[in-house]
């Protein structure tokens, strides 16, 4: 039986429907392909053909056994959700929705296509939003984390005097070793501290994102290797969180596509005054027809 090849979430809707029909006796694959769902890509007669095989007492029994226990570990994270959403409401909220909406969400199709992946079944950039009075889920990389640095953080930002106060604490700086002015070593603060840790795992998660954040990453990457650029980046992606809570102003995507060409300008004009130096003159390729 090759079931599970044919559609991609064995625990949605027909995925269930036909193994909860293989546990109570149903054996014939025409009768079990008619449970799919009409929203399913895999057609009637494929998945038909994906349930021909062998029906052996003792791999019936493993699966009845296997999907108890997942539905008993859905009914406990579902407790759980339920009781973070209690302690969540139990916080005074910094802004209200319905008198200061929330800006356009620009990751609603990630959102969408994450749906099934475990997340609390509240709305959650609806109460990160309550909590911190500004959007933190639009920051690429912390759409999943924002929840963990509440636990870690909090929301009182006062504690550092600046974002420079922040990131060391976090241990996302340099710590070069410095001896009569000279850098004998450098390297980043060798510290455990769990929110750095969270800010790293956001700016590991962008090494595919199509942002500036994400062209940031690639091109630390090049330059400098992984490790160091994770750590840059989330430097960046730390300041970033310390100034919008501290000063409850909302994620412009723009300003880093801004700094992205002022960034290429600087490029080409260096590459213009090296062409010069050579006796050369840089002409630009003419567009495509």
């Amino acid at each position: 039986m090759q079931f599970q090849h044919v559609i991609s979430d064995i625990t949605g809707l027909t995925g269930l429907a036909v193994l909860d029909a293989i546990v109570a006796g149903e054996r014939d694959p025409a009768v079990l392909a008619k449970l799919r769902d009409p929203r399913i890509k895999a057609s009637e007669e494929t998945i038909r053909k994906s349930l021909e095989g062998n029906w052996r007492a003792e791999h019936i029994l493993a699966l009845k056994q296997r999907l108890s226990l997942y539905r008993s570990y859905v009914d406990q994270i579902s407790e759980g959700d339920r009781e973070i959403e209690k302690l969540v409401a139990a916080f005074e909220p910094k802004a209200d929705p319905a008198e200061k909406p929330m800006p356009e969400d620009r990751k609603k199709k990630q959102r969408r296509r994450r749906k099934k992946s475990g997340n609390p079944k509240f709305d959650m950039r609806t109460e990160a939003y309550k909590l911190f009075g500004v959007d933190l889920t639009q920051i690429p990389g912390l759409m999943m984390l924002v929840f963990m640095l509440f636990s870690e953080v909090g929301r009182d930002m006062s504690r550092w005097p600046t974002a420079a106060h922040f990131v060391s604490w976090l241990g996302l700086c340099p710590d070069n070793d410095i001896s009569g002015g000279k850098i004998l070593w450098r390297g980043a603060r060798r510290t455990k501290n769990r929110a750095g840790t969270l800010f790293r795992l956001a700016a590991h998660s962008l090494h595919r994102d199509q942002t500036p954040m994400g062209d940031y990453l690639r091109r630390m990457k090049a330059k400098l290797g992984p490790a160091a650029a994770t750590t840059a980046t989330a430097h960046k992606i730390a300041i970033i969180f310390y100034t919008m809570v501290k000063k409850q102003v909302e994620y412009d995507a723009s300003l880093g596509a801004q700094r992205d060409k002022m960034r290429e300008k600087r490029l080409e004009a260096r590459l213009k005054k090296q062409a010069a130096q050579r006796g050369y003159k840089l002409v630009p390729l003419e567009p495509a027809a």
